[in-house]
């Protein structure tokens, strides 16, 4: 798979009217560097930012552009920023950028910051200026090695530029940015738990209220949002909020682009930075170009690994989120994968659980229990050892499970894929179901969480 394969020629041309997060991306895929990127409009949104608009407006233009988070969740951009505390005289404030990305079938953001560094630090730099902090980390998933070497390249390049450290372009603001790698755990992804790591401590997500926009990162207010959500920010300085919203597709809620993809086994996995509201069946025939010869379509994931499973049938729903939301699932991150006609969806799952309960970070019991739970049942009727009533307990572990009932969304998002393939493909969990005479009673068949 490739992380520069953006569509077939005939169907888009990058462009910055329709592609700003990538119409700067070289043939190559070599990175695009200090003076490059600036012969290619680098750091203009920054220098209007600075030169021409006050800290309020920023967040107010970001707040009405509707840029939402793309890491997942989708929460409002604006509306994040605006829980920073007003009060001038706190002076200590930090915005993290969250570059954990261990979503399975994700890599949108690796892309970025392999081959467009400066369009993150230039996207942070803005976002620092409207909220007013002085200290910026992106915290790396430890695995991206490319990654962390060209972003601290890039960093250096404009702190010697002036475009980081002090008083940069002359406005009298400070920032520093610095990049720390993690240590490699899935859990990362959930922003307090990103901010625990960061200071040192277990990734264990914290308890909100306060949130990290009142009590953050060593105490001090703190904003956390993805790489792709601040990528978009330059662009929408620069270009203004109708342009922005006029990206979308008609019918979509959410505005502007996104970087969209499909991996499996497709004639054409990649990567495409498509208007929202564009359909699943657009992405997954005009661009993926449908299944590889030999395979058919049984199922997909619309966003990484923590997204239920929909059919063929579903192809048609519009990628946004409240498009997905229509056909019963979540969009994630945007990125999908095929699953084809070989695959067993009990031993798809079982591989899913075991990931799952693995990057469990152990805080609460439904979770730390529930989910080595469900891969032991899954790995029995893997082996047609399943015993009645198996496929009633895991469906009870999704609903134990559940949104509400964890203490972050680590265990929803686990078993969301597990509820849907039993709805969708049940028949193949009851032939994993040992035959009666050969069950062993429920008392006799101890199941070891954990183990």
């Amino acid at each position: 798979m490739t992380l520069t394969s953006f569509g077939p020629a005939n169907l888009i041309k990058r462009s910055p009217e329709t592609h700003p997060l990538t119409w700067r991306l070289r043939d190559d895929a070599e990175p695009v560097w200090l003076d490059e990127y600036q012969a290619k409009n680098g750091y203009a949104a920054a220098r209007k930012a600075f030169a021409d608009m006050a800290q309020d407006d920023i967040v107010q233009t970001v707040k009405d552009a509707g840029l939402k988070g793309r890491g997942g969740a989708g929460f409002p951009t604006g509306v994040k920023w605006g829980l920073m505390p007003k009060d001038e005289s706190i002076n200590i404030r930090y915005l993290l950028c969250n570059a954990d990305e261990m979503e399975p079938n994700t890599w949108k953001d690796r892309m970025l910051m392999e081959q467009l560094p400066h369009l993150l630090i230039e996207g942070m730099l803005i976002s620092a200026r409207a909220l007013k902090t002085y200290r910026g980390y992106i915290f790396l998933r430890g695995e991206y090695t490319t990654a962390a070497k060209h972003l601290n390249r890039a960093v250096e390049e404009a702190k010697a530029a002036g475009l980081l450290g002090k008083n940069i372009l002359g406005s009298g603001f400070d920032f520093e940015l610095f990049v720390h790698t993690g240590a490699g755990r899935y859990i990362c992804g959930e922003e307090t738990a990103l901010i625990n790591s960061l200071e040192g401590r277990r990734a264990n997500p914290r308890s909100k209220p306060p949130f990290p926009a009142a009590v953050g990162v060593w105490g001090k207010p703190t904003c956390v949002n993805n790489v792709e959500t601040l990528c978009n920010v330059p662009a929408i300085i620069a270009d203004g909020v109708d342009w922005y919203k006029s990206l979308a597709r008609e019918g979509s809620e959410d505005m502007g682009t996104k970087l969209m993809g499909f991996s499996g086994k497709v004639k054409n996995p990649g990567l495409w930075e498509l208007p929202f509201g564009v359909t699943a069946r657009e992405l997954f025939e005009d661009y993926a170009g449908g299944m590889r010869d030999g395979y058919t379509l049984k199922a997909w994931q619309p966003g990484g690994a923590g997204t239920g499973f929909l059919l063929p049938e579903h192809l048609d729903a519009q990628m946004y989120a409240g498009g997905i939301g229509k056909v019963g699932t979540r969009m994630g991150t945007g990125l999908a994968m095929a699953v084809d006609n070989t695959v067993n969806m009990v031993s798809l799952l079982r591989n899913m659980e075991q990931f799952f309960a693995r990057e469990s970070c152990g805080f609460c019991t439904p979770c730390r229990d529930g989910l080595p739970w469900s891969v032991k049942l899954l790995m029995a009727i893997e082996k047609g050892e399943g015993q009645p009533g198996d496929i009633e307990t895991l469906l009870g572990l999704v609903g134990f499970l559940g949104p509400g009932k964890t203490f972050c969304a680590h265990a929803p998002g686990a078993v969301e894929p597990l509820g849907s393939a039993i709805k969708y493909f049940r028949s193949e969990f009851e032939a994993g179901i040992a035959p009666v005479s050969a069950a062993v009673p429920p008392l006799a068949r101890p199941i070891v969480v954990g183990a």
